[in-house]
C-alpha cells in the first residue's frame, strides 16, 4: 500500500508498514542485537586468558604454581607461564592418559603442557565444570600441584579425589588448596 503526502510539496510516495509487521521486525532486530551483544562479550571474556607463573627459587629448593587455587568461568582459558629461570615445568593434568589417577571432571580432556622452558607457555580452555587438579611432572614431588575451580565442583569429586589421595607424593596431597577457600576467594596465592 503507498500513500502520497497531500499537504507536503516535493514528498514521493512511501511505503507504509503495517503497525503489526513494524513491531515484530523491531523484536527481531532488537533480539538479534542482544544475542550478538552476549556472544561477543563471551568471546572477550574466553579470548581473556588468566596466567598461572609457575616459579621457583632462585636455587631450586621451592618451587610453585601461582596461583595454586583458582575459581574460572566455564570457558575460560588459562595460560602456564615458565617464570623460573632455571628450571623446566609441565602443567600436566591428573588424569589416567598422563599416568595419574582421575582429578578433573569425567568427560574433560587431559592436558600435558610437556616440558616448558623459561620464557615458554601452555594455553588450555576449560570446557566441563568441575574441579581440576593438576602438577609439574618433574616437581611433582616437591608438591608443585595446583587446583582450579571451573564454575563450580562437581558432584561426586570429593569422593573421588579421596578414592585416590594415596597414590599421590605426600607433598602433593598436602599442597592442594580446598575447594571451599577457592570458592570463598577466587584465587589463592
Amino acid at each position: 500500500m503507498t500513500t502520497r503526502p497531500d499537504n507536503v510539496p516535493g514528498m514521493a510516495a512511501r511505503r507504509v508498514v503495517p503497525t503489526s509487521l513494524r513491531r515484530r521486525l523491531l523484536l527481531q532486530g532488537g533480539g538479534l542485537c542482544a544475542l550478538a551483544a552476549l556472544a561477543g562479550q563471551r568471546l572477550a571474556l574466553a579470548a581473556d586468558a588468566i596466567d598461572i607463573d609457575m616459579a621457583g627459587t632462585a636455587n631450586g629448593a621451592e618451587v610453585w604454581f601461582r596461583p595454586r587455587g583458582l575459581l574460572v568461568p566455564l570457558g575460560q582459558t588459562v595460560r602456564w607461564v615458565n617464570r623460573d629461570t632455571g628450571n623446566v615445568h609441565t602443567a600436566t593434568a591428573y588424569h589416567p592418559d598422563n599416568g595419574k589417577p582421575l582429578r578433573i571432571p569425567h568427560g574433560a580432556l587431559a592436558w600435558d603442557s610437556d616440558y616448558l622452558m623459561p620464557g615458554q607457555s601452555f594455553s588450555y580452555t576449560f570446557r566441563v565444570p568441575g574441579v581440576y587438579d593438576y602438577f609439574c611432572k618433574p616437581h611433582e614431588h616437591a608438591g608443585m600441584v595446583g587446583r582450579i575451580v571451573v564454575q563450580a565442583p562437581d558432584s561426586g569429586a570429593r569422593a573421588q579425589r579421596n578414592a585416590n589421595d594415596a597414590q599421590l607424593p605426600r607433598a602433593a596431597r598436602d599442597a592442594f588448596v580446598d575447594v571451599a577457600r577457592i570458592l570463598e576467594e577466587g584465587r589463592v596465592d
